[in-house]
């Protein structure tokens, strides 16, 4: 059975795939662009929104992409868990109902989880699917 975890965040993936008592770590980086908030006297009003607009909408197909990245490398796994230290991997979560329901369905967990070392997240997936 090809268990899958993903330890996601803003900035990168760690994709853990477990099989046959092999472990295969991939790392993804999400390419997102931190916002830089400028400000400025003679800039306001509808320019700043403007602006704000424009990086949210850049933002939004930066996660489009990043997730898309991450479906191309799980979507072969007979089981997935989710973790990650913020709101990333439920946005992520939600995104797989949405778009992926073939890949949402292998979906066994979500779960909050610290920043952490690529070994700490090999033994967090192998513990979570040793205790399925």
């Amino acid at each position: 059975m090809k268990n899958t975890g993903v330890w996601l965040d803003r900035d990168k993936a760690i994709v853990v795939t477990l099989n046959n008592g092999k472990e295969v770590l991939e790392i993804i980086n999400s390419e997102i662009e931190d916002f830089k908030a400028t400000s400025s006297r003679l800039l306001g009003g509808h320019q700043e929104i403007a602006k704000d607009r424009k990086f949210l909408e850049r933002e939004k197909h930066q996660f489009k992409n990043y997730f898309k990245n991450i479906v191309l490398k799980i979507k072969d796994a007979d089981a997935i868990a989710l973790f990650g230290p913020a709101q990333t991997n439920e946005k992520f979560n939600k995104v797989l109902h949405e778009l992926y329901p073939d890949v949402a369905k292998k979906i066994k967990g979500v779960e909050k989880a610290d920043s952490m070392t690529d070994n700490q997240v090999i033994a967090l997936v192998k513990e979570f699917f040793n205790s399925k």
